[in-house]
């Protein structure tokens, strides 16, 4: 009884900071919730709404003038998956995650594995050389290089004319034939930086001990890279794969300022397809409507590939884990 009495007066001493503490952690809730609020109004507003506003248009005939009114169901869908115009631009937007799968990421990593040797002088100077076109702006860079291109007194043609390699100018952006490889070859260049410094910050989470107890084994700096870099690599490299992939897929601004898409839509892209449906100046009428049933089509079939890549790079993961 005495014990009760006497330890009875000490409970609300415990229960007061408790409660503090709940307050305390009630407020702290409260202020995240209210920091986040811009961010998901900003988010709701510029991406999820444009997103599900792009399905609903779809479904109608619309110009972009008042509300849509002329219901059309999937007729824009059908319109789009029988237009041979959309598959070229379909097949081509495919052929630049094809080059940046098949070569820009590949040789960022080859030289990210150069770069991050410890041993190479001046080689954070190396990295803001391969950086630098990525931070530049897309369109001044295409027209630029539209310019260094031109077969009328363009640098490259007087270069390659200087030194014997071309008997005359070569209009690399105005013949099908050489247009949609050099678009691609000016887009895996602006597009490498960014790939290397994936590589990069990749490269930092091999752990030293790893190194070291292969050299105490005796193994050769390639026998190093095969059995300790690329198999802790691996699962990044299976995300740097991915976001080199939808990168590579959005290359809009860069077509749009050397090409347009053309000559005859041999540069055509989905992006720019799209482009000209809707804003276009040049056509009488936009069709708001059948561009975004295109811009949902071809989201499905990039949604559709990128989940096809899951498994399979998951099982790649699995056994490089092994």
């Amino acid at each position: 009884m005495a014990t009760a009495v006497a330890t009875s007066p000490s409970t609300p001493k415990r229960a007061a900071p408790s409660s503090s503490r709940r307050r305390a952690r009630r407020r702290a809730t409260i202020w995240g919730y209210v920091f986040l609020l811009p961010l998901i109004l900003i988010f709701g507003g510029f991406t999820l709404w444009p997103i599900v506003a792009s399905w609903g248009y779809s479904f109608f005939d619309w110009d972009g003038v008042g509300p849509p009114e002329d219901f059309v169901g999937l007729a824009n869908f059908s319109e789009a998956l029988g237009s041979a115009s959309f598959w070229n631009a379909f097949g081509n937007s495919f052929l630049f995650s094809l080059g940046a799968l098949l070569v820009e990421l590949p040789l960022a990593l080859i030289l990210a594995l150069v770069l991050n040797n410890t041993l190479l002088r001046g080689r954070n100077v190396y990295r803001l050389a391969f950086f630098l076109p990525v931070v530049a702006t897309t369109a001044v860079i295409g027209m630029v290089i539209a310019v260094l291109l031109s077969p009328v007194g363009g640098v490259v043609n007087e270069a390659l004319r200087s030194i014997g390699l071309i008997d005359r100018p070569i209009n690399f952006l105005g013949s099908p034939s050489t247009a949609l490889p050099t678009v691609i070859g000016v887009d895996i260049w602006k597009g490498f930086g960014i790939t290397l410094i994936y590589w990069l910050a990749a490269l930092q989470t091999v752990p030293k001990d790893l190194y070291e107890a292969a050299k105490l084994d005796g193994a050769s700096p390639r026998q190093q890279l095969a059995s300790v870099t690329l198999p802790v690599l691996m699962p990044l490299a299976v995300v740097i794969l991915l976001l080199t992939f939808q990168r590579s897929l959005n290359t809009f601004d860069l077509v749009q300022s050397m090409t347009g898409g053309g000559p005859v839509y041999s540069t055509d892209v989905v992006p720019t397809y799209i482009y000209r449906y809707a804003f276009d100046p040049v056509s009488a009428a936009p069709r708001y409507g059948f561009a975004c049933a295109v811009g949902v089509v071809f989201g499905l079939f990039t949604l559709l590939i990128t989940l096809l890549q899951g498994p399979l790079l998951a099982g790649r993961m699995r056994k490089s884990a092994a």
